[in-house]
């Protein structure tokens, strides 16, 4: 890519970053390529689609969040590793208001420019997960699928003005259904 390009590219990432957080996954591409200093023939030529777009905000955070599963599972407690994953997982989806529906479509459909990122980062905490249950530490009758789901809804939780505030207390009582040695401390 020639340097004005990828100074565009970088460009538009970086505000783009900014805008979503603030107004979400619908934000306006016109408003993002604008404070971004560039025509929105630029940002279509970087960014063809919303998904696109959205798909390079999001890989860092989920490629990050399965290289620190990685981390975590060989680390002390299980059962932590696990906790800390999916607070993790919540912080990062939250970041971007309105990305847990692309996230949910992301990993049915292979076509999405999400579906790579998103099926990584499932996988990556079902290895938590599983390990958290060979251990004795998490119960065995949720898989893979159904902690995608669960960290989706915490995430989608967080993402909602009248419960965040009680998204800490929820992922708690959340967590503690699902780790056993936080069930008996609550």
């Amino acid at each position: 890519m020639r340097a004005d390009a990828q100074k565009n590219y970088d460009q538009l990432l970086a505000v783009a970053s900014v805008v979503v957080t603030e107004e979400g996954a619908g934000a306006s591409l016109r408003d993002i390529a604008r404070r971004a200093g560039v025509g929105l023939g630029t940002m279509h030529r970087h960014f063809p689609t919303r998904e696109t777009l959205l798909e390079a905000l999001l890989r860092t955070g989920f490629d990050g969040l399965t290289a620190r599963a990685a981390e975590l599972e060989v680390s002390g407690s299980a059962g932590d590793a696990l906790a800390s994953w999916l607070r993790e997982f919540v912080a990062c989806a939250a970041n971007y208001r309105g990305v847990i529906a692309s996230m949910v479509a992301a990993i049915e459909d292979p076509e999405s420019a999400l579906h790579a990122s998103c099926v990584g980062m499932k996988a990556a905490g079902a290895r938590l997960l599983v390990r958290a249950q060979a251990e004795g530490a998490a119960r065995t009758d949720i898989d893979g699928t159904d902690l995608y789901a669960i960290a989706g809804g915490l995430a989608w939780v967080s993402d909602q003005p009248a419960f965040a505030a009680r998204t800490d207390h929820l992922f708690d009582v959340v967590t503690s259904a699902i780790l056993r040695d936080r069930a008996t401390s609550r």
